[in-house]
């Protein structure tokens, strides 16, 4: 059978032979919205919970998330905006904030792959620096220790928005709501801390309300006080299905089961083999984003079995301090950066190490990628020249009873395992 699954901004394609169990694992299927603009329209005009809108004269500020992640700005952004007009906010009155968290900063240039072009003309927009001390507010810390400092031209507005997505996640449960602004402007301290809490049983895969780390971030949510939020679930083409707006929790309360009937796929048994890959572009825009992919389609893979992660990556690693901590000289096997990390503690970016070690010292994988077949190897990754020849290679360690799994969009699926 052939074979086409997500990669950058194309696809990649192979044949697997006849006689394999292939199964695909997938969101469910759902009707994108007819109208997109029509249906953010309606959410932003017919909001959720106990909202209001600003007044004449306030400065509003808006959180928008990074290049990392395939927000529908162009159908978002536009009822928000005839709002504020409506309510009588003036243009130069309006700041749109990159909300970056720890990822890498945004330059000026980069700005119109996620704003629309008018946008970009009429209003002020800025990148968040979470390592910029001096550009942060502190509003104290959580019940759960967690020190809160945000950006302070967010907390210096009058009226504060936060626009995202709402899909699974694999230690918050979900993003959306909050999220946005209280991990992508939050300071390293904050990020750190709460990132930390990734460790916890509960801190999983589409848990919400016992998870710890989502919980901390509801908390940071309401210390910062957001006014108003929009989220957007999408299908796996990142087309709109569903709006959302209102107060953030509670589009959170009524946006988890629309993913979770989504999102959920369940799988009978473990695979022998699983072909995944995040989703494309910009699932797979660096290794720090494909991860959460890798870590979906490991979830249910054999202890030995082998999975192939189709990833372009052609941001590379994604993170400048993962990078230079996996290049000591005393990591060489996935055994040492558990070790390693476990010994000098959470940090974010180094995290990412240890959660590609975690499933990677369990399940061999191999990473098809635009990197440089050294570098993935420094990373304890087994390169892959192209989707075909990593196929070939795991078939020939494979029984033909092995059963084949195939996640096309691997950030966007919660595997649910029916065995046991």
């Amino acid at each position: 059978m052939k074979l086409q699954i997500p990669y950058g901004n194309g696809k990649a394609s192979a044949e697997l032979p006849e006689g394999y169990a292939v199964e695909f694992v997938l969101p469910r299927a759902q009707p994108a919205a007819a109208d997109p603009a029509a249906a953010v329209m309606g959410a932003v005009y017919n909001p959720l919970g106990d909202v209001a809108p600003p007044r004449a004269g306030q400065t509003v500020a808006i959180a928008i998330n990074d290049k990392t992640r395939p927000v529908p700005h162009e159908h978002l952004l536009p009822p928000v905006l005839a709002g504020m007009r409506q309510a009588g906010v003036r243009d130069e009155d309006l700041l749109f904030i990159i909300a970056t968290g720890m990822h890498p900063q945004m330059d000026p240039g980069e700005f119109r792959a996620i704003l629309p072009e008018d946008a970009l003309e009429t209003y002020r927009v800025v990148c968040h620096d979470a390592a910029d001390e001096a550009k942060l507010r502190h509003l104290g810390q959580t019940a759960r220790g967690t020190p809160v400092y945000i950006n302070s031209d967010y907390m210096n507005a009058d009226y504060r928005i936060a626009i995202g997505n709402i899909e699974p996640h694999q230690f918050q449960g979900f993003s959306g709501g909050v999220k946005s602004a209280a991990i992508g402007l939050a300071g390293a301290r904050t990020i750190n801390h709460n990132h930390a809490m990734m460790s916890h049983p509960m801190a999983k895969l589409g848990e919400y309300d016992e998870n710890p780390a989502r919980q901390d971030v509801e908390e940071i949510g309401r210390m910062i006080g957001i006014d108003f939020a929009v989220n957007a679930i999408l299908d796996t083409e990142k087309r709109i299905i569903k709006a959302l707006a209102g107060d953030p929790e509670a589009i959170m309360r009524q946006g988890i089961p629309a993913v979770c009937r989504i999102a959920q796929a369940p799988v009978a048994a473990p695979f022998d083999l699983m072909i995944a890959s995040p989703g494309g572009h910009p699932k797979d825009i660096n290794i720090y984003q494909s991860q959460k992919g890798l870590a979906h389609a490991a979830s249910v893979t054999k202890t030995g079995g082998s999975l192939i992660l189709c990833a372009a990556c052609p941001g590379g690693s994604g993170s400048a301090d993962y990078e230079s901590w996996m290049m000591q000289p005393g990591i060489r096997s996935h055994q040492d950066v558990m070790a390693h990390f476990a010994r000098e503690g959470f940090r974010v970016g180094r995290h990412k190490a240890f959660q590609v070690s975690r499933d990677a010292a369990r399940v061999h994988t191999t990473l098809v990628s635009e990197l440089d077949d050294e570098f993935v190897r420094k990373l304890l990754l087994e390169p892959g020249a192209d989707l075909q020849s990593a196929i070939d290679r795991a078939l020939e360690q494979l029984p033909r009873e092995a059963r084949i799994g195939v996640m096309p969009a691997a950030n966007a699926t919660m595997p649910v395992m029916l065995e046991g």
